[in-house]
């Protein structure tokens, strides 16, 4: 807009991009100066900043909590978590942006000074609170992001620990069971040994007495021979017994063992999905306060809460500049025009508080014609009535009988 004192500078399209983001009113701002056109912009462009780090943040935490499971130290790209990031990350970083907007925008000038009181910061609590829940989310983030070859490489660490525990505890699970099967089958193997060997030493016995090696005795195929024959023959028989009586258990040992060691080597195979497990979005974030300790944790978290709550103290300091003074004269116009006039501090209520009284000049006039018109037709309804009880009654004083008649037909 042109003037003879000062000619106002023609915006360019980001920055009434940035007018728009920030709730700056496009109208007035191209009439005001350029000192709250950069205002604005600057604010606008804070607004947008926040959208994209929390778009990007966002995304990521999509893609941690999504991205197929695995090593660490190994990145497994997949198309379709990858475009779903996107998507929400986009999603998110509109929502935030919305949200920004919304508070700022809403976020009234305050009394027009630099100095923020009490009142005036009471009044902003809500929206500080809500912005800190804001900058908060978009921190964690972009916090694992920042440490991610210090986390994974912590997170491989564990994730090998884990291993190792799960491997040992899933051995010891069936190490105990198979233990069992393994006493069980010493101890047919043990008695089936201790038959065996006195099947051998009745072998030596009776060829010693053929081959004259027993002294005392008659070598040869005689009756203490046959006796010991008689012993090897019984003690083999008992050993065939023994076989076949133990065979079914036997086989059903061996089969349950071998079952049991190949169930241990399927779980055993598991230890590395069970690793993989740890490489979560909140494991990353335990491992990212542990990395970057306390302080460096609260420094970024304090950067995005400087970042998100910077302009609503800006729009609480600003001091009342020509778009302030021109928007306010622009409201009251539109409320002339409409028919709206407010009388501040006109009375106090029960509280003690003070209310303004609002007058709807328009709504009144109206509600006073409206008034107005149902008085009138009830003034001449009342007059046509009376009229026609005159006529009537002339009727009557003519001719009475036929009045009495009409009304008993």
């Amino acid at each position: 807009m042109e003037r003879d004192f000062y000619e106002s500078p023609k915006p360019s399209k980001m920055m009434r991009f940035f007018w728009r983001a920030s709730g700056g009113d496009r109208f007035i701002l191209e009439r005001a100066t350029y000192s709250d056109q950069v205002k604005y912009m600057c604010l606008g462009g804070i607004i947008v900043a926040t959208g994209l780090m929390a778009a990007l943040a966002g995304g990521y935490a999509f893609f941690t909590i999504f991205e197929p499971r695995g090593s660490s130290l190994e990145s497994d790209f997949n198309m379709t978590v990858t475009l779903l990031s996107i998507v929400f990350g986009i999603f998110w970083g509109l929502m935030i942006f919305n949200l920004d907007r919304f508070i700022v925008s809403s976020t009234g000038k305050g009394d027009g000074t630099e100095a923020i009181t009490w009142e005036e910061f009471k009044g902003a609590i809500p929206r500080l609170i809500l912005g800190a829940i804001i900058a908060i989310t978009i921190a964690k983030p972009v916090e694992i992001r920042m440490f991610k070859s210090e986390i994974d490489a912590a997170l491989h660490e564990e994730q090998l620990k884990v291993r190792k525990d799960y491997e040992k505890r899933t051995r010891a699970n069936y190490e105990d069971r198979l233990a069992l099967i393994d006493n069980e089958l010493a101890k047919f193997e043990e008695n089936r040994t201790d038959l065996v060997e006195r099947i051998k030493k009745a072998e030596i016995d009776y060829t010693d007495q053929l081959n004259g090696k027993v002294p005392g005795t008659i070598p040869g195929n005689g009756p203490l021979a046959k006796a010991l024959k008689d012993n090897v023959d019984r003690l083999n028989n008992e050993l065939s017994a023994l076989d076949e009586t133990n065979k079914e258990r036997i086989t059903e040992l061996i089969n349950n063992k071998r079952k049991l060691i190949i169930e241990m080597d399927d779980e055993l195979a598991k230890n590395r999905q069970v690793a993989s497990g740890l490489d979560g979005l909140l494991e990353r974030i335990k491992l990212a306060h542990e990395i970057a300790g306390f302080w460096i944790s609260l420094f970024i978290t304090l950067l995005f809460l400087a970042i998100e709550l910077t302009p609503i103290f800006f729009k609480l300091m600003l001091i009342k500049s020509p778009y302030d003074f021109l928007k306010d004269n622009v409201e009251e116009l539109m409320k002339a025009e409409q028919g709206i006039h407010i009388e501040r501090n006109y009375h106090k209520d029960k509280n003690g508080q003070e209310r303004d009284k609002v007058t709807h000049i328009k709504a009144e006039k109206l509600l006073v014609e409206q008034t107005a018109l149902l008085k009138a037709q009830e003034e001449l309804t009342a007059y046509a009535i009376a009229k026609y009880k005159e006529k009537m009654k002339k009727k009557i004083d003519e001719n009475p009988d036929d009045f009495i008649k009409g009304q008993n037909n």
